[in-house]
Parts: C-alpha cells; sequence; structure tokens
C-alpha cells in the first residue's frame, strides 16, 4: 500500500461520518479508527496474506471499538522523534505482525535530535498490529504498537 492511498483514505474519512475504516491491498490491511471527541484518531497498517478487498465501516457515533476494551498491550513512544522499523532502509523490520518476541527485543526504533533510541518489548508475547509508519514523526505516547 502506498503513501499516496493511505492519505487518500485519511482524506475521504476526515470528509464523511464514518468513524472506522478498513482497507486490504496486496497483503497489507489499513485501520483507520476515528477517535471520541477529545481523543485521538488512530490509525494501523499491518501486512497480511489473506483479503485483497477494500471496505468501509460505518459506526454509530460514540460506539466503543473493541480496541479499548482491550487491557493496554500497547508499545507507546516514550519520546518525541521519527519512528524507524527497520535497522537500515535496506534491511527487515525488526518486528511483524504476528511474530512471537521476548521481553528486551529490540521492537522499533526512534531517532531524536541524531540519537536514536531502541524501543524494546517490556514483556513477551505476540505482535499483534503495527500502528506508526516508518519515516513518520512520532509524540511522546503515542501508541505504535501492540503485542498480545
Amino acid at each position: 500500500m502506498e503513501l499516496k492511498q493511505i492519505k487518500a483514505f485519511i482524506d475521504a474519512m476526515a470528509s464523511s461520518e464514518l468513524t472506522e475504516l478498513h482497507a486490504n491491498k496486496d497483503g497489507w490491511t489499513l485501520r483507520l479508527v476515528r477517535g471520541a471527541p477529545g481523543m485521538p484518531s488512530r490509525a494501523a497498517v499491518s501486512r497480511s496474506p489473506l483479503s485483497t478487498s477494500a471496505q468501509a465501516i460505518p459506526r454509530e457515533p460514540g460506539a466503543a471499538s473493541a480496541i479499548a476494551d482491550k487491557p493496554d498491550t500497547g508499545v507507546r513512544a516514550p519520546l518525541f522523534g521519527v519512528l524507524h522499523l527497520t535497522p537500515s532502509p535496506d534491511a527487515l523490520p525488526f518486528v511483524v505482525v504476528g511474530q512471537a518476541v521476548k521481553a528486551g527485543e529490540t521492537l522499533c526504533v526512534i531517532e531524536a535530535m541524531k540519537v536514536f533510541n531502541n524501543i524494546c518489548a517490556e514483556r513477551d508475547g505476540v505482535v499483534e498490529t503495527v500502528m506508526a509508519t516508518s519515516g513518520c514523526e512520532v509524540e511522546a505516547g503515542q501508541l505504535l504498537m501492540r503485542i498480545a
């Protein structure tokens, strides 16, 4: 899925009353969730070998998201910076959706003021979803991924 396509989905959602949108293309899955008033919206992109169709799912305003019902299994950015999901531009990602990880394993890197900060798993688990895109700026406290 290309960045232009993702931005087009974001723009389409912003100009509509949709609160959640799912799109699948070429093995990639994009999930956009509009937050409740005062809450930030979220985007998640993951690689999936299955479905290749796209769908938009309208929800009732104020409906609770399935993500909100789960205990906090999120990995959050400890600082503002540029997120890197790979150790170098040509390398494979540190982790992928469905991969088992152990506590202390590097999940991603955040670059801040020319310093690369490893973000490590706090517990053993399986990567459930990646909520941020490599090369994008992330805010302190922003949800980066979930580990089940």
